[in-house]
C-alpha cells in the first residue's frame, strides 16, 4: 500500500513538472519563437535544476513543441464540437455569425493567453512541422464549421468560397494573436483590446468578409 501511494505521488509530481515545462515553454515560444529558445532556458525558467528536464519529460524539444500544439488543438476542437452539437440539435447554425461565434469564442476562452500567438509564429516559421503536428482528428470541428459556411454562402462559387475561407483563417489568426499579445503585456493598458465592443466589431467584420459582394473582372482568356 505504501509503495502504491508513493508511486501515485511521484506520478503527480512528474505530471506537475511536465505541465509547468509546457506552460513556460509556451510563453517563451510565443515571445521569441521556437528557434529563439533553448531547452536549457526552458528548464531553468520552469524551476528545473536538471538542464536535461525537457528531454527527460518529453524526449526532445520537437516533441515538447508537438505536445503544446496538440494541447491547444484538442481543447479548441472539443469546445467547438460541443457548440456545434448544441447548435445542430436546434436546427442550426442558422447564420454566418453563429458559426463565427463557434469558431472564435473557444479561442478567447483558452486558459493560456499565449497559445494563438505561439501558433501563428510557429506556422510562419515551421509550416511543415505545424501541419504534421496537428492530427486531422483534432481539427474536425473546423471542417464542420466550413461545411456550414458553405451552406450559408451558396450565392458564392466554390472557388470564391475557398478563397474567403483562406482569408477568414488568416484574419482570425492575425487579430486574435495581436489581441493575446496585447493582453499579455501588463506594462500598460490596452483599452481597445480589452473592450467588448472591439471583439464584437471583429466578429461583425468576419461576417462582412464572407457576405461581401463579389465584384471581380472577368478572367482573361486566350
Amino acid at each position: 500500500m505504501v509503495r502504491l501511494q508513493l508511486a501515485k505521488a511521484e506520478d503527480g509530481t512528474r505530471g506537475s513538472a511536465a505541465g509547468e515545462i509546457k506552460k513556460v515553454a509556451l510563453r517563451l515560444f510565443a515571445q521569441r519563437g521556437v528557434d529563439g529558445v533553448t531547452v536549457r532556458e526552458i528548464a531553468a525558467a520552469a524551476g528545473q535544476k536538471n538542464h536535461g528536464a525537457v528531454g527527460y519529460y518529453f524526449g526532445s524539444k520537437e516533441a515538447l513543441v508537438r505536445a503544446i500544439v496538440m494541447d491547444g488543438a484538442i481543447a479548441l476542437d472539443r469546445e467547438r464540437n460541443i457548440a456545434l452539437d448544441r447548435a445542430e440539435a436546434l436546427g442550426g447554425p442558422r447564420s454566418i455569425r453563429e458559426v463565427m461565434d463557434i469558431l472564435v469564442q473557444p479561442v478567447i476562452d483558452l486558459d493560456d493567453e499565449h497559445y494563438v500567438q505561439f501558433v501563428v509564429i510557429f506556422a510562419m516559421t515551421h509550416r511543415d512541422m505545424m501541419l504534421d503536428a496537428i492530427d486531422p482528428a483534432w481539427n474536425h470541428a473546423y471542417g464542420r464549421c466550413l461545411d456550414h459556411l458553405r451552406r450559408l454562402t451558396q450565392h458564392l462559387s466554390p472557388a470564391i468560397q475557398n478563397q474567403r475561407f483562406v482569408f477568414m483563417g488568416a484574419y482570425i489568426s492575425a487579430i486574435l494573436s495581436a489581441r493575446q499579445r496585447a493582453l499579455a503585456d501588463h506594462s500598460r493598458d490596452h483599452p481597445m483590446w480589452t473592450s467588448d465592443s472591439s471583439l464584437e466589431h471583429f466578429l461583425q467584420s468576419l461576417v462582412a468578409l464572407l457576405e461581401a459582394r463579389v465584384d471581380l473582372p472577368p478572367p482573361i482568356t486566350e
